[in-house]
């Protein structure tokens, strides 16, 4: 049974306007469904529902804006549907683009900040260890509670700004302590040093985190030493887009993993798995789906959005040569102004690179229309969404291959040991 406390109940019930109660209703009926007992205060929010996907979206964000609705935590913004000027061109008809413009308005009115980005942590927002938060957007989601070891649950479209209005979300599932214990174990220690370290295995693994764990929380031991930043967050996207996981441990490596013992609550696993070459050989084949053709019409990578460091490294592959076929470069304003603080970014787009700035080529209309076209991605996320999203056809391969290719105008593979 949910017991509101009595400045909830008064909040409720208008005292601080009617966005402020419609807000808190909504979490308090997300609760109830839930089976929370309370609602707990948050420290931050992250908005996934600013994305415009039909006209209710905006008039409810509208609506709670012409209520006097205002943030009551600090709240970032997840992308958008539109691209800044100079960057790449969203398809978008005149009606769908003044709501999708209209809809992001709102949302800064709020007192959102216009980060733009999936990526938040990359952009500053990073809540400490333990806090409560409530984010949406699931790469974000699992990065907040994986890797910052701060608590939420994946709030979905306007539930997360209604959490952001009330600074509440309900008292349920990845907020408490018990739900975070692991109950699987992947050993990928058996396989080689040199597979660990690459960036191209990291969104493999995650992608048999998320068909294998579903929403269960998983322990990996074997990437001590291993795991930086970058691929943790390619790790949690692809499990987050292959099945449901909220929170993994690394042992070692994340803060609430010193160990597998510590991660798994002191328990033998559900189950343990030690991962093959085999495994990841089936996993890595099920992120491609053009089959074996070299043709490549476009490179799409940052999904999540690229940190400094990833668009560095892209930089360096591409190490001053011309590309054949386009690479969409997918990131945060955050980045793109130091690209143009020290000239890069006009290098880069010199070069062939289009950057995708606020938004992303797969939940906005930017690729171009092509038939039978294959995308090449070093993203899991991507590989997962853009057959549907976008009508491409997916190669996966790592960033060097991405690189290579769009240098060549069509697939090159570079040779790898998945064992």
């Amino acid at each position: 049974m949910l017991e509101l406390t009595a400045d909830e109940r008064a909040v409720a019930a208008g005292q601080a306007g009617e966005a402020a109660a419609m807000a808190i209703r909504i979490v308090a009926e997300a609760a109830r469904l839930m089976g929370a007992p309370r609602l707990i205060p948050i420290a931050s929010a992250h908005i996934d529902g600013a994305l415009y996907h039909g006209d209710s979206g905006t008039l409810f964000a509208e609506k709670l804006v012409e209520g006097g609705a205002r943030v009551a935590v600090r709240a970032t913004l997840n992308v958008g549907a539109l691209a800044p000027a100079g960057c790449a061109p969203v398809r978008l008809p005149p009606h769908e683009r003044e709501m999708a413009r209209r809809m992001m308005r709102a949302y800064e009115a709020m007192g959102c900040e216009p980060s733009w980005t999936c990526a938040p942590y990359q952009a500053g927002h990073r809540p400490a260890r333990g806090t409560d938060v409530a984010w949406g957007e699931s790469n974000a989601v699992v990065f907040c509670n994986s890797v910052l070891g701060a608590r939420t649950n994946r709030y979905g479209d306007f539930l997360d700004i209604a959490c952001a209005i009330s600074g509440r979300a309900p008292d349920y599932g990845l907020h408490r302590r018990e739900n975070r214990i692991a109950a699987l174990q992947l050993d990928v220690s058996g396989l080689s040093p040199a597979l660990r370290h690459s960036e191209v295995f990291y969104p493999v693994l995650g992608t048999i985190l998320g068909r294998t764990a579903g929403t269960a929380v998983a322990v990996i031991d074997g990437l001590q030493g291993c795991a930086s930043e970058d691929r943790l967050k390619a790790l949690g996207a692809a499990a987050a887009s292959a099945g449901g996981v909220g929170l993994f441990h690394v042992a070692g490596v994340t803060p609430e993993a010193p160990d597998a013992a510590t991660a798994l609550g002191g328990a033998p696993p559900r189950e343990r798995i030690a991962l093959t070459s085999d495994d990841l050989a089936a996993a890595l084949a099920r992120l491609s789906t053009a089959g074996p053709t070299e043709r490549v019409d476009a490179v799409a990578i940052g999904s999540p959005h690229l940190s400094l460091a990833e668009i560095d490294e892209t930089e360096r592959l591409i190490a001053g040569r011309r590309l054949q076929i386009p690479l969409y470069a997918n990131t945060g304003r955050h980045v793109l102004a130091p690209l143009e603080a020290q000239g890069r970014r006009k290098a880069l787009e010199q070069a062939g690179v289009i950057f995708v700035v606020d938004t992303c080529v797969v939940v906005a209309p930017i690729l171009p229309r092509l038939d039978g076209a294959v995308l090449m991605t070093n993203s899991g996320k991507f590989a997962h969404y853009a057959p549907g999203n976008t009508g491409y056809a997916v190669t996966y391969g790592s960033l060097s291959e991405c690189v290579e290719s769009a240098v060549a105008g069509r697939l090159v593979r570079e040779p790898l040991s998945w064992s």
